[in-house]
């Protein structure tokens, strides 16, 4: 039994991802939320790494498909994670032989891992002119620094089939973590939902998810 005092009854998070590994981390902490589809389309071109992430993030939320019965002030999470190294944005790859080229670049490198995290509360908020109390958006990054991979590595990764639907074709939570030598900054952030910075802009739009309250 969890110690910890429950969520107000009318605490709702709304959650724009069918990502498995995000509502992994949310379940983790104990955040009581339900899954909705969003049609937005993913760029991942036309500015750096950190703008498009939040774009992305945004677009998501704004594009979720609500169920009718959603609260007023029901939160609204979207998030979009990429990877970049020198100015170059790798997004999820969509063939074997992607993965095995986006692994080849990584390889006895540092990369950033970049997400973007759009959170809104209230129906409100999802209006284009919506402001900082009922919309925040921002972004976390991580640096991570891979050994090198010989071919045999990149063959075995890539046919365990781990890499589908993962930016930059590797999960660190799964094999590939016996890839990864250092990690300089959220390690959730890298599984693909930055916990440290969602809690901030939990308590910017007066909740805290520590204390489960409103603050």
């Amino acid at each position: 039994m969890d110690p910890r005092p429950p969520y107000p009854a009318d605490f709702e998070l709304i959650l724009a991802s069918q990502s498995p590994r995000r509502h992994s981390l949310l379940r983790d902490m104990g955040v009581p939320f339900r899954v909705v589809v969003s049609n937005a389309e993913e760029a991942l071109e036309g500015a750096e790494a950190q703008v498009l992430a939040e774009r992305n993030a945004l677009a998501k939320v704004r594009a979720a498909v609500l169920p009718e019965d959603v609260s007023q002030g029901a939160f609204i999470l979207g998030t979009d994670t990429v990877v970049t190294l020198d100015g170059r944005t790798l997004g999820k790859a969509a063939s074997a032989g992607e993965a095995a080229d986006m692994l080849r670049l990584l390889s006895g490198r540092d990369h950033e891992v970049v997400s973007g995290v759009a959170l809104i509360r209230g129906i409100e908020g999802l209006d284009a002119h919506a402001g900082g109390d009922s919309l925040q958006v921002a972004n976390a990054v991580t640096q991570v620094t891979f050994g090198p991979l010989d071919d045999q590595d990149i063959a075995a990764y890539v046919a365990s089939g781990e890499w589908r639907g993962k930016a930059g074709a590797y999960a660190v939570q799964g094999l590939a973590a016996m890839f990864v030598t250092g990690i300089r900054g959220e390690y959730s952030n890298v599984v693909g939902l930055p916990l440290c910075l969602l809690a901030r802009l939990f308590r910017r739009l007066g909740f805290d998810l520590l204390r489960r309250s409103w603050a």
